[in-house]
Order: C-alpha cells, then structure tokens, then sequence
C-alpha cells in the first residue's frame, strides 16, 4: 500500500525525471560531447604547464557496471525500483555522468568504453587508479546484499586495466571482515594492485576492530597504501553507519605503519570529536586537519577529489590552497563519473567565493561537456586563492603508488 511520503516523493521524482528530459533547459544532464575544440587548446597548455604527464595518476576513479559483461559487478536492485524514486535518480544521474546510454547494449561495456575515449584526450603517461569495490559485509564477515550499493570484484579492476595499462592501474576492495581476507590481500598484491579502497560507512568496517591488527600489519609489510572514505558519504549510502566514517579512526592503521589516503580530505559533513573528554560534533575537515598536523609524515595523505563541489564549504579549498605544508601530501583525484553531473560544481559559486577567475569559467563550463576529466584537472590548476595555487607536487602522484613508497 503507498501511503503519503511515497506518493510524494514519487512525484517529486517524476517532476525531476522530465526536467531531465530537457538538458537543455534544466543543465542537469552531461551532454557527453567528444572532441576537444581548438579553441579549448590554450585552456589545456594553461592546466598542464609544469606537469609531468608520466607522475599524473588519478587517483580516485570509480569503475562500475552491471554484471552484463561477465563481469561480476551488481548494483542494488533499489536503485532499479519506482518504489525507491530516489535511488532510481541516483542511478540515472551516475550513469549519465559517464554516458551510458539508457538503451546501451552493455553498460559494463559502455562505461568503460567512455573511460578510455576520456582517458585518449590526456597526454601520453597520464593514468588513473580503478577501484574494485567490495560488498558491505556483517560482522561475521558475510555480505549483506541489501547494504550493498554497487559491488565491483577485484577480478574485473584487475582485468580492464590490464586491457589498457599504459592508461589504467587498479585498486583492490577487500573487507577486511571476511575470513579469507588476508588471502584475497595476498592475491591482489601479487596481481599488482597499488593500494587498497574501504568505504567503512558504506562496507561496515570499524577500523578500530581488533580483528583488523593482522591486516594492517600485511600492508604495512607489503607497503600498500588504504585509500579511506572519511567524512559524510551521500553517493553511496550502503550500510549508512555515517560514525564509521569519522577521520580519527584512522589513527588505529597509522599506528600500525599503514599508509592511509583520506578521500576528499573528509571534506564534507560532521563527526564526533572523540579527543574530547565528552565528545560534541565537529566538522570532518577540522580531524582531518589536526591528524594532518599530528606528525605522522608520508604515512598519511589526503586525496582532494571533490573538495571544490558545490556541497562542501569555500574553507575547504581556502585552507588545502594555502597549506603550503601539506601539499607534499596531497594527490590529485577526480572521483570520476562524478566531475560528469554538472550540477556537481557550481562555477560561478567558486567565482563568487574567490576561489576562480570569471574569465576561466565560460571555457571550464564548455570543457566539462566534452571531458570531464580534463575539466577537473583544469580546474584544479586553475583555482587560486589571494595568489596561492596547487603546485605541480600534487598532481605528482604516480610515487606515493609504487611498492615501496613511503618507506
């Protein structure tokens, strides 16, 4: 029986399904243009004046996908259903943010396939980090299928970046719960992975499990880096343990000698700031910021994918700009298909905050809508505040990902 709220926010859906069937009009869908036209040329030579495209490594690239192909990836079977308007909007939007037709034959096939038309636009040497993504798992270690938003196996991260590894490298998921998960560790080493990505919001993983002690000794012995969601997670909700994600919880990996990189800086929303005698909620950014100040050198890193969304603070980018400090520790990173929804960054918001120059922003707007992954580059080198800049060191990333860095 649908009471009230469904209805609603049925309807709500709807109204936002056909503003999505104007693009035009609404400025909601990625037009997914290829190409890059002429005139676009000297935005580029701005954004990659002072790179080494050979060091440029993406390091936060989302792979997804239906299972289509073989591939053994699943997505919630909500996110297909009218009953869940929401979910069904979040899907769309993903999906077109990568340009996968809603009628493609394939969208295993489709999303890689746009991927690697991307990708051909960036100079030769420049490469991206594919991540698996494990399921959401109990506490004894089994899957819980209803929690899990997306699943993408190791396997298949591993096999599309060996189709093309001039371009691509990958990124293991493995819940550190399961009871074989320092044999899927010791597997995904040997068949190259460069570090390992946990959502523990999303996958239910308390990083301060005893359990984990073992784990986090393999990596630190092996030297293979834990890429860590910190902070609010919205794109995918999973498991929804929002206290999971709380930055200081790190501590119990560093402490262990693992190298830890905080996606987004933990950038967006709030946590508990457990240092406290009685803890009270504080913003995210603020741990991330004191665990950034704590000493703990190359072993703790901050990925600044999305920092310059339009649903994080100006602060955020503000301080990362002028932290001359902690530049040597941060990496560049897209959270591709992301930087592919348009309402995701509001260039003239960025303007109004001080944080771009009005004339870039016609040329960036044009740039999204044929590659989002040069768009967010660009926009990142672009981004000033009162004078500072990104250094070059930041979009040099491809160190911190070879087998033995950090030491």
């Amino acid at each position: 029986m649908l009471t009230r709220r469904h209805l609603l926010c049925c309807g709500a859906a709807a109204g936002l399904f056909t503003s999505l069937a104007a693009p035009a009009r609404a400025g909601l869908l990625n037009p997914c243009r290829s190409g890059i036209p002429d005139d676009l040329r000297p935005l580029l030579a701005r954004s990659f004046d002072g790179l080494d495209p050979t060091q440029l490594w993406d390091v936060h690239t989302h792979l997804l996908g239906s299972g289509d192909s073989g591939s053994g990836c699943t997505v919630n079977a909500q996110l297909s259903q009218w009953q869940h308007p929401v979910e069904m909007l979040r899907k769309r939007l993903i999906l077109n943010a990568a340009c996968v037709p809603a009628d493609a034959p394939s969208v295993d096939r489709a999303y890689v396939q746009r991927l690697q038309a991307l990708a051909a636009d960036f100079p030769a040497g420049a490469r991206w980090m594919l991540f698996a993504f494990d399921e959401a798992c109990d506490d004894a270690g089994r899957p819980v299928a209803a929690h899990t938003t997306f699943h993408v196996p190791d396997a298949y991260a591993a096999r599309v970046a060996a189709e093309t590894p001039q371009r691509f490298a990958w990124v293991a998921s493995i819940h550190p719960y399961r009871p074989d998960a320092l044999a899927r560790l010791d597997a995904a080493l040997a068949n190259g992975a460069v570090a390992l990505k946990w959502l523990p919001s999303s996958m239910a993983i308390d990083l301060r499990d005893r359990r984990l002690r073992p784990f986090y000794d393999r990596l630190a012995s092996a030297r293979l880096p834990v890429i860590v969601h910190c902070g609010e997670e919205r794109a995918v909700p999973g498991a929804g343990r929002d206290a999971l994600g709380n930055p200081l919880l790190v501590r119990a990996a560093l402490e262990r000698g693992v190298r830890v990189v905080i996606a987004h800086c933990a950038s967006l929303g709030m946590a508990l700031d457990l240092d406290r005698a009685r803890p009270r909620e504080v913003p995210a950014f603020s741990l991330f910021a004191r665990l950034m100040d704590e000493g703990w050198g190359q072993h703790l890193l901050g990925d600044i994918s999305v920092v310059l969304q339009t649903n994080r603070e100006p602060e955020v980018a503000r301080t990362l700009l002028t932290r001359e400090d902690w530049q040597p520790r941060l990496l560049h990173g897209s959270d591709y298909p992301l930087p592919g929804i348009p309402a995701a960054v509001h260039l003239p918001a960025l303007v109004r905050a001080g944080l771009l120059d009005a004339t870039d922003a016609p040329a960036l707007a044009r740039l999204r809508e044929h590659n989002p992954l040069l768009f967010d580059l660009a926009l990142k080198r672009l981004a000033r505040w009162r004078g500072a800049r990104l250094p070059a060191a930041v979009f040099a990333t491809r160190p911190h990902f070879q087998r033995g860095a950090g030491a």
